[in-house]
């Protein structure tokens, strides 16, 4: 097949990138090129073709699959006749990094609020406590001006995190015309 070299080539630079910076997802390089493999592969495919497609252990590509649909990258597919298990990738990328930030982030927006809260409490105490010393009051106050500007922090992360899952952030940072046609 005429071309084929090169649509190879250009097929195997972009999984090869995949595979590189699928670590921002918190995943190996091998579930970004299993990733990448499925992004051209324009059916959804079955663990065994993952497998020897890539020359990676059924186990290997079933802990990446589970990984990749954690994470919203990658879903279960159905086709007539096929009684296996077939995934295919997410169509939305767009949607899958709003799923992935939001996931994250609302973890750590949840921890660290109520750490804060509690810390703020309890500096609190000790600041009206007669019995602490005017130094530890003077660091806890210190310490509550600090943990207020993290509060704020968070607070603003979570608005931002709102913003994409309200879909407002793209008010700000426009897709292209032709995205918002598909």
């Amino acid at each position: 097949m005429e071309g084929k070299e090169t649509l190879d080539k250009v097929r195997e630079r972009i999984i090869e990138t995949i595979a590189q910076n699928i670590h921002l997802y918190g995943l190996t390089s091998s579930a970004g090129r299993q990733f990448g493999t499925m992004f051209f592969h324009n059916e959804p495919m079955t663990l065994d073709e993952m497998t020897e497609e890539l020359g990676m252990s059924k186990t290997s590509m079933s802990t990446s699959v589970r990984a990749l649909s954690d994470l919203k990258l990658v879903e279960r597919a159905w086709k007539r006749g096929v009684r296996k298990d077939l995934y295919q990738v997410k169509d939305d990328w767009y949607q899958s990094f709003i799923d992935l930030f939001s996931i994250k982030w609302r973890r750590s927006i949840s921890l660290h609020s109520t750490s804060i809260k509690k810390s703020l409490r309890e500096l609190q105490l000790l600041v009206n406590d007669p019995a602490t010393s005017e130094e530890v009051k003077e660091f806890a106050t210190q310490d509550m001006a600090k943990l207020e500007y993290i509060r704020d922090y968070f607070e603003w992360l979570d608005r931002l995190v709102d913003a994409f899952e309200t879909h407002e952030i793209f008010d700000l940072v426009p897709l292209t015309k032709d995205l918002k046609e598909k």
